[in-house]
C-alpha cells in the first residue's frame, strides 16, 4: 500500500512548478483546477488566496497558484476549508516549527481515521447489498422454477 501524498505543493525543482514570473487569470485558474470562478472568489473571501487587482481583473501569481494546489489537495484528502486555511497559514510562518508539525500530524491522523471509518462503513454496506442481491437471485431462480 502506498502512503498518501503530503499536503504540500509540487517541489521547486519539479517540472510542474510554474515559472516564478508567470501569472494567471481567474479563468485560467478555474480551468486548470476544474473549479468555478465563484469557488475561487469564495477562497479569496476566506483569505486562502489573495490575487493582485488590476482594475476589475484578478491576477494570480505563483504564490496563489501554489496555494490553489494546496487547497485542492486538501479538499481531495477530505480536509475542511478551515483546516486547509490553518495548514496553509503554517507555510507563511517559520517553517518546521514543532507546534506546526504536531498540529499537521494530528490533522493527518484524524483525517486518516475518519477515512478508515468511512471505508469500513462502505465495505459493510457493500456486503449488505451483496446479501440482498443473492436473495433476489435465489428468489428469481425459485420463481422461474414455479412458472413452468
Amino acid at each position: 500500500m502506498t502512503s498518501a501524498p503530503a499536503l504540500r505543493p509540487t517541489d521547486p525543482g519539479d517540472d510542474r512548478t510554474p515559472d516564478p514570473g508567470r501569472t494567471w487569470t481567474i479563468a485560467q485558474v478555474a480551468e486548470e483546477f476544474g473549479i468555478t470562478h465563484r469557488t475561487i472568489r469564495h477562497y479569496e473571501d476566506l483569505g486562502l488566496v489573495s490575487p493582485e487587482r488590476r482594475g476589475t481583473v484578478r491576477v494570480y501569481h505563483r504564490r496563489d497558484h501554489i496555494r490553489m494546489q494546496l487547497i485542492m489537495r486538501g479538499r481531495r484528502l477530505g480536509f475542511s476549508l478551515e483546516e486547509i486555511r490553518r495548514i496553509i497559514g503554517m507555510y507563511d510562518e517559520q517553517p518546521g516549527e514543532v507546534g506546526q508539525l504536531r498540529y499537521l500530524l494530528e490533522q493527518i491522523e484524524r483525517q486518516r481515521e475518519d477515512l478508515l471509518a468511512r471505508q469500513r462503513d462502505i465495505e459493510a454496506a457493500l456486503g449488505e447489498l451483496e446479501g440482498v442481491a443473492e436473495r433476489c437471485r435465489a428468489d428469481l431462480t425459485r420463481l422461474a422454477g414455479t412458472d413452468g
